[in-house]
């Protein structure tokens, strides 16, 4: 086990299963709420995310959701779709999810992934909940809405970045290392040191804090 394995793995554990559940749901309610406050004319509006549209944001995120499941024997319930209902397909994987986080059997179960042997709980913790606040300010620069991450999850995220290997960041950043079509982080954008947090973080993973449709 690596260096950052193990410290999530520290970090995981010392928050226990109910903060982590709480965490989920709290990023959740704030990116359904986004959701839902998207007009039907800007789903086509292009995202921060290049090759993306402001429905291929959610859409990431519903598929990502069925990514922490799929270790586990379980999929995505039937549900209309993000082309179809965007709202009702993230409410409905966002339940499937939420399933697995009640559940203690479930989510102590045990799964390889690209940061070593988690449990379902930490895989949930580590990739889908974190991947919420991010993409939700995509979903926001993109159709115009408050794109203000929670400072909670700026300075938690900073903190996660900092403990990656180097080696491990690089992989981060090559397109396809852990998978076709995969891309977890951009090449890092410059600003200023003395830059708010938001925008520290953002540019981190490779989003540009300064960017307008």
């Amino acid at each position: 086990m690596s260096e950052f394995e193990e410290q999530y793995r520290q970090r995981a554990d010392a928050s226990g299963a109910g903060e982590i559940a709480e965490r989920y749901r709290r990023r959740a309610d704030a990116f359904g709420a986004k959701v839902a406050a998207v007009r039907d004319d800007q789903w086509a509006n292009r995202s921060p995310c290049e090759k993306w549209t402001a429905r291929d944001v959610v859409q990431h995120i519903v598929d990502m959701h069925g990514v922490m499941l799929t270790p586990l024997g379980r999929g995505l319930s039937a549900a209309p779709g993000v082309a179809e209902d965007p709202v009702a397909a993230f409410r409905a994987a966002r339940a499937d999810v939420e399933a697995v986080l009640a559940d203690p059997a479930l989510a102590g179960q045990e799964c390889d992934t690209p940061s070593g042997r988690l449990t379902a709980l930490q895989h949930i913790d580590q990739v889908v909940s974190q991947d919420l606040p991010l993409h939700g300010w995509d979903l926001a620069k993109a159709t115009g809405q408050d794109d203000t991450i929670d400072p909670a999850d700026v300075e938690g995220a900073l903190a996660g970045m900092a403990a990656i290997p180097e080696e491990t960041m690089r992989m981060l950043r090559t397109p396809g290392a852990f998978g076709p079509g995969v891309e977890v982080f951009g090449p890092e954008v410059k600003v200023d040191p003395g830059a708010p947090a938001q925008d520290r973080l953002l540019a981190s993973i490779g989003r540009d804090p300064r960017w307008r449709p």
